[in-house]
């Protein structure tokens, strides 16, 4: 029934944002409930009920509440799978045992090292060169500024905050080396196919939306993506379906007015 489906969370949480996405596609109506994880006792009380310790997201669908993304991600494209987009699933044996692998390759490969470097670039200085490249000319120059710079704001900082951004620091060094080695897979499986589990868009893209677009939007990340040209040609094409650019204009911070 219409009204039947609502989404807890905040558009701006890679976990609700995924979520979202997949309803756009599947054209189904739902109510978007934002819900301020930073705001604890002060949540409202219905979503208390259903999430005592807060976490990012809750779906409801009728009777079923679930909270972990790709189980909604699954439950939506089975559930609903005679309208919208009809591939998001497969549509034969093959086809599924594909984006299931997939899925479960972004989940246990891609997300934590993606999920490391967007937690490293939110704490580290936007001024620190970070991606290692050896440019020349205006390039190198304009590095070396960088670098005399960040010096100069170490030297204010606390013995503290210079141990967190040390900290910080290599996390994303360890995290662009754990991503490198999935998106060079990536990139040859993308010389195979359009799009991960074939030539269909599917789950098995979709999922990987959210944080791929917090790497690609920051300059400090971005050439993960760019240097690659079929990740490169596969984030393009996306990263510009009608169902992403609602969930981005989700996330533009809501009014004052707003309740949650």
């Amino acid at each position: 029934m219409p009204g039947a489906v609502k989404v807890f969370g905040s558009p701006t949480s890679s976990e609700v944002a995924r979520v979202l996405a997949c309803l756009f596609e599947k054209d189904v109506e739902f109510q978007l409930i934002r819900v301020d994880s930073f705001r604890g006792p002060n949540r409202m009380p219905q979503y208390l009920k259903l999430q005592p310790h807060g976490e990012a997201l809750t779906f409801e669908d009728g009777n079923v509440t679930l909270v972990e993304s790709r189980k909604i991600l699954r439950h939506i494209a089975d559930k609903y799978k005679r309208q919208g987009n009809l591939d998001l699933i497969g549509t034969g044996a093959l086809e599924r045992s594909s984006i299931e692998q997939w899925l479960q390759t972004e989940a246990q490969s891609f997300d934590v090292p993606s999920a490391d470097m967007i937690y490293s670039l939110a704490y580290l200085p936007r001024t620190m060169p970070l991606d290692g490249r050896k440019d020349g000319g205006a390039g190198a120059g304009r590095e070396a500024m960088q670098q005399k710079q960040q010096q100069q704001r170490d030297m204010m900082m606390s013995p503290s905050h210079m141990q967190k951004v040390e900290e910080m620091k290599q996390l994303f060094e360890k995290s662009s080396r754990d991503l490198s080695k999935v998106l060079d897979i990536y990139d040859q499986r993308l010389e195979e196919a359009e799009y991960l589990a074939g030539d269909k868009f599917t789950l098995a893209d979709l999922s990987h939306m959210p944080n791929a677009d917090r790497l690609a939007s920051d300059e400090r990340s971005a050439r993960l993506i760019q240097s690659r040209r079929n990740v490169s040609r596969w984030w393009a094409d996306v990263s510009s379906r009608e169902s992403w650019v609602y969930v981005k204009s989700l996330q533009r911070p809501p009014s004052a007015e707003a309740p949650f």
